[in-house]
């Protein structure tokens, strides 16, 4: 049997070979959405930059060298130099690897959270679920930049505090949806057949709810990349980032703007590569929708 018949194949034998034909059938439908490949080259190439960051740069990202201050675009520089001489395209390469470190690990920090806490809320209910949603909704009452902002300036700032500043601020919209998902199956057949096999409640949740939310929230996850890059590069621009002489790009930005009449390539490189890459996100987050949500299938 060739691979793809075996792939397509209406009875599957076993449950490896309907899984392989559900991602065979995911895939083809994200392949058919030229935006959503689009995203996913963007981030490939994301990925690429800032594994390859050190052969990539044609100079070093911290190397100053003021006698080719504010430079132009050239040959030499492709996107010009700095105030301090030091090459915008080497910088914005080193900081893609800043911008994908903060992504990952608010990534691991927050959704796993919410996650948890949202499917705690939903399965247990009663005064459970209104104790964690009243603290959620805490969280969701305050704009994520203001409170961002509060918490750096509380912890102090660098990469890190900023990290787990705007994983604090990202975690109740993950708890908010898998809460709403878990409770339109936590009366289900099935979960009361695994209750009458003697599952604790916490196995249940932890093999059978929290599995059945993954969808939802890995989507809101890459939708929400694009905001937690400009939250980062919000909180670099003010000084309360990465710290200096990090190549981090809203703290290139914001050194560029004393320059951007004049000199206007210092603030707007790094502007472009955060536009590009939030774009990439919005791109593959919608991607995913269309082909992880039974909904959005049901509707095409």
């Amino acid at each position: 049997m060739a691979l793809i018949d075996w792939l397509t194949d209406d009875a599957p034998a076993s449950r490896l070979q309907a899984q392989a034909g559900q991602a065979w059938s995911i895939a083809r439908a994200f392949a058919r959405n030229p935006l959503a490949m689009l995203g996913a080259a963007i981030i490939a190439l994301l990925v690429i930059v800032a594994l390859f960051a050190p052969w990539l740069a044609p100079y070093s990202p911290v190397g100053q060298n003021l006698g080719d201050r504010l430079l132009p675009p050239s040959a030499a520089h492709w996107m010009g130099t700095d105030e301090l001489g030091r090459d915008i395209l080497s910088r914005i390469i080193h900081g893609a690897r800043i911008t994908l470190l903060i992504v990952v690990m608010v990534a691991v920090i927050s959704a796993p959270l919410g996650l948890i806490i949202g499917a705690v809320a939903g399965y247990f209910g009663g005064w459970v679920d209104r104790v964690l949603m009243a603290l959620t909704d805490v969280f969701l009452s305050l704009p994520k930049l203001i409170m961002a902002l509060a918490f750096v300036a509380a912890l102090g700032a660098g990469l890190q505090n900023a990290i787990i500043a705007i994983a604090v601020t990202a975690w109740p919209a993950y708890a908010r949806i898998a809460r709403a998902e878990t409770l339109t199956f936590r009366n289900s057949e099935f979960i009361a057949a695994v209750r009458l096999q003697g599952a604790s409640h916490f196995r249940v949740i932890g093999l059978h709810v929290i599995p059945l939310c993954l969808s939802s929230t890995i989507i809101r996850v890459t939708l929400d990349m694009a905001g937690i890059i400009l939250t980062a590069a919000g909180l670099g621009f003010l000084g309360l980032g990465a710290q200096p002489p990090l190549p981090e790009w809203g703290a290139m930005i914001s050194r560029g703007r004393s320059f951007i009449l004049d000199q206007w390539w210092v603030a707007t490189m790094p502007g472009f590569a955060i536009i590009i890459v939030s774009l990439g996100f919005c791109f593959l987050g919608d991607g995913l929708r269309d082909v992880l949500d039974p909904k959005q299938r049901e509707g095409r």
